[in-house]
């Protein structure tokens, strides 16, 4: 059987062309990125806890009524999701003050906020996924109003969802970015959720000791990133205890 055509290679991920006709499969990778890929490194078994975690967050969202992109888990590393064109956004869900926000406006890292707030960067690695105002995306046709007033809906109704399961696990949602895609049906325009929602793409603390569960252990080299990703997925029942990621690739062909 003739191999997959690749489709795009990302950082995290690689994507090809699903089975059926709108389909894509997403293979998650090992590969641990960080600052703009200026820091790499191969975390073992972080593709297989990504995948995981990814599926188990899409289905809750579908069970809350959030459309999203995933259709369903192929295999230890790859799912089927639906095909989308990419709003060319990271929409960024801000809880606390921490990262390049608690950097950039000189506010205490862990700092709660007032109210959760919402940021926008372009997808462009050349430049460094600037920050990006609404009237930026506006002046440039990145998206319309009506797709900001509906991105900004479904980003606030991920956090609902997101901080609920967290906080139930004993785990803070600092924050997270997530990626909106458009589909078509007829003649009509949907936004739904897409890419991923893992630990590479959430700040998650430990809400008792406020120890770090996501990618800032590799960032700031706090220990093993597969050792953290596996204490999320533990929790949320997602990979039993005492279980270990598969580290050997599986492809479909």
């Amino acid at each position: 059987m003739a191999r997959r055509k690749k489709i795009y290679e990302g950082k995290a991920k690689t994507l090809y062309e699903g089975p059926e006709p709108g389909t894509v499969v997403q293979y998650f990778k090992d590969d641990a990125t960080a600052f703009n890929a200026e820091k790499k490194d191969v975390a073992e078994g972080k593709g297989v806890l990504n995948n995981l975690l990814s599926e188990f967050f899409m289905t809750g969202l579908t069970n809350v009524g959030i459309p999203n992109h995933f259709l369903r888990r192929l295999n230890m590393r790859e799912q089927l999701v639906r095909a989308c064109e990419i709003v060319p956004l990271e929409v960024i869900v801000r809880n606390y003050a921490a990262g390049s926000m608690a950097q950039r406006l000189g506010i205490d890292e862990g700092t709660q906020l007032p109210r959760p707030i919402v940021e926008y960067c372009l997808k462009d690695d050349a430049l460094g996924d600037p920050l990006v105002t609404e009237e930026h995306i506006a002046a440039f046709g990145w998206a319309t109003q009506q797709d900001m007033d509906d991105i900004l809906s479904l980003a606030l109704r991920v956090n609902d969802f997101m901080s609920g399961v967290m906080f139930g696990v004993g785990i803070r949602l600092v924050d997270f970015k997530i990626e909106v895609g458009r589909v078509y049906e007829g003649d009509f325009q949907r936004l739904i959720v897409a890419d991923e929602i893992s630990p590479d793409s959430c700040r998650l603390w430990d809400i008792e000791s406020g120890r770090k569960l996501d990618k800032d252990v590799f960032r700031r080299d706090l220990g093993s990133l597969t050792d953290a990703y596996s204490e999320v997925a533990n929790r949320l029942g997602v990979m039993p205890k005492g279980a270990t990621p598969i580290n050997r690739p599986t492809l479909i062909n």
